[in-house]
């Protein structure tokens, strides 16, 4: 095992990218390929438990609203966590069919937790929360206690 951090930062955007690719394909079993099989994903608050529900869920929405779309990341930080973990921040938004960017309200805060498993990095969890003008901060911490 290389002990390059530049060498994991490398291969987990590749990863990401190689979902995103999926993804514009409308390739569902290709998006999820670098999931682990326990992965979890939080979705505009649905819980997907298993990398079969995150497919199954993603060829729905590739057969239909997420038909033509693509995805717009702007990856913000990889962080380490011990030799094997790491935790990656990024903004996204999907770009439907005909957009050329992701309008305010599309826009979410993404943390991935990968993991690497007989020396390749996978995604082991997903989460997405909407990004908020710093005066919705205030009412949504406010509204969650």
């Amino acid at each position: 095992m290389s002990d390059s951090r530049a060498e994991d930062r490398a291969a987990i955007k590749a990863v990401m990218v190689d979902s995103y690719k999926a993804w514009e394909a409308g390739d569902a079993d290709g998006m999820v390929a670098r999931y682990t099989a326990d992965a979890t994903a939080i979705v505009t608050g649905s819980l997907r438990n298993s990398r079969d529900s995150i497919r199954e869920n993603m060829a729905l929405g590739f057969a239909g609203p997420l038909k033509g779309s693509s995805i717009s990341n702007d990856l913000l930080s990889i962080r380490f966590v011990g030799r094997d973990g790491a935790i990656v921040v990024s903004e996204s938004g999907i770009l439907f069919a005909g957009q050329t960017e992701v309008p305010d309200a599309g826009k979410v805060n993404c943390t991935w937790v990968l993991e690497k498993r007989d020396r390749r990095w996978m995604i082991a969890a997903y989460h997405n929360s909407p990004v908020l003008s710093p005066g919705q901060v205030g009412s949504a911490l406010v509204g969650s206690l």
